[in-house]
């Protein structure tokens, strides 16, 4: 039978998805009970079965097998990154206690002799430099070698490698990372939960004056970037600006100078991934899923990205709640709360595949439902059983009305199997306001 069938009956009524809900269970075999992640030691827990794409094939179990010698608890950046680099590949348990705040050196500790950003700012205003050459063969002497130098020092320094087989999980309710990158890069098997990131600031960002017309300042690291990883589970975390909102930043040129890159991506043929129960809030673009539409991306990317979004909140975000390129995404039971800044939730890209069913989206009055979908390229996309501010709403109808220009495909070609519990739409912003997020693992 096919579960999209089921679903495409999701506005009928509470008694119609409940009973399809139930079907969907009992076919799986997986109760709403089973479907909680097994035994109690939360360190051990691994990845339910069907629970998202990362649970596809061998599964994730992160460091649910580390002996004694591979469970470590971490109070300052630099004991966390000796715990990761312990013992290889073998599979290990990395407790965070408290805030580790990997923000900790000023930047101008990173920035290379010579290097002065008034220096920067003269060298390079239009009016000066002009808007059609990028800064990208300027020579290292040069304040933007200078700049590249300091960045290079920084990024050494707020990056983490996290390898196989391991397990990060945060203790309490106030565990987490400050300023931190992690990045879980080219390896299988990771699970990251109950941890609150607060983004990372780049301390030296470039000026391009050739992206858009007026220019832009450009940011690197992400709290978090899956590339080229497989089997990923992100669970009961929180990722924010924190104290440092894009509205603090100051402007240079008439541009934001942007210190914030992404909250997580998903990138370089990353592979079965599940993002279940965090909060993503306070933000511009916040995850990224395919980072180039390039042929050289396409290759590595295609057939790739495959990535499960359930019982999310995404609050107070500008745009990508994911923005999607070639992968087959499945995003359901998540809720989306719109701020005054909102541009869009779902963008679709180079072809991709998504699926956005049983979501429920909370808009402040003025926005419009079509603007939930951003179409960027050609691509179909399945969006059935969502609500808007309480009401069943066909997404891609609303979207087609009202922006005739973009017009996006119905059916994404695809049916998500990997799943667990599918509640009902009206119920999620109740569900997952008060369960998602770090500090409400249990």
């Amino acid at each position: 039978m096919n579960p999209q069938v089921w679903h495409g009956h999701a506005t009928t009524g509470a008694a119609v998805l409940a009973g399809c809900t139930a079907l969907v269970l009992s076919l799986t075999g997986t109760t709403a009970q089973a479907a909680q992640p097994h035994g109690r030691d939360l360190a051990r827990q691994t990845l339910p079965a069907n629970d998202g794409w990362a649970a596809y094939g061998t599964g994730t179990t992160g460091g649910a097998a580390a002996d004694a010698d591979h469970v470590h608890t971490v109070t300052t950046w630099a004991g966390f990154k000796a715990a990761l680099a312990a013992g290889g590949s073998a599979p290990k348990i990395i407790k965070v206690k408290g805030t580790i705040d990997a923000d900790g050196p000023s930047c101008a500790s990173f920035a290379a002799p010579g290097y002065d950003f008034a220096t920067y700012l003269k060298t390079y205003d239009p009016a000066v430099w002009g808007r059609t050459k990028t800064l990208d063969a300027e020579p290292d002497s040069s304040p933007e070698g200078l700049r590249r130098a300091s960045a290079a020092q920084q990024d050494a320094y707020i990056k983490a490698n996290i390898p196989a087989n391991t397990t990060i999980i945060g203790l309490g309710r106030d565990a987490g990372f400050k300023g931190a990158s992690l990045q879980i890069k080219g390896v299988d098997n990771v699970i990251v939960r109950n941890l609150t990131f607060e983004s990372p600031l780049d301390c030296f960002p470039q000026w391009d004056p050739t992206d858009t017309a007026d220019g832009n300042w450009n940011s690197e690291y992400d709290s978090a970037v899956i590339y080229g990883s497989t089997h990923v589970w992100m669970d009961h975390n929180t990722f924010t600006d924190g104290e440092h909102p894009d509205s603090t930043l100051p402007s240079y040129y008439g541009r934001i100078y942007q210190q914030h890159d992404g909250e997580l991506d998903i990138v370089k043929g990353a592979d079965h991934v599940t993002a279940s129960w965090n909060v993503f809030a306070d933000h511009d673009k916040t995850i990224l899923i395919g980072n180039s539409d390039s042929a050289a991306t396409a290759a590595v990317d295609r057939g790739h990205l495959k990535v499960t979004f359930h019982h999310n909140l995404f609050r107070n975000l500008i745009e990508r709640a994911p923005r999607v390129r070639f992968g087959q995404v499945d995003s359901y039971n998540n809720h989306f709360v719109a701020g005054e800044d909102f541009s869009y939730s779902y963008g679709i890209g180079m072809e991709s595949q998504l699926v956005a069913e049983h979501n429920a989206f909370t808009l402040p009055e003025g926005v419009s439902a079509a603007k939930i979908l951003k179409k960027w390229k050609e691509a179909p996309v399945t969006a059935a059983g969502n609500y808007v501010n309480g009401v069943p709403t066909d997404l891609v109808a609303v979207h087609n009305a009202e922006i005739p220009g973009e017009t996006l495909a119905s059916g994404a070609g695809w049916t998500p199997t990997l799943r667990t519990r599918v509640d009902r739409a009206v119920a999620v912003p109740a569900l997952v306001d008060h369960r998602a997020g770090a500090g409400r693992l249990r």
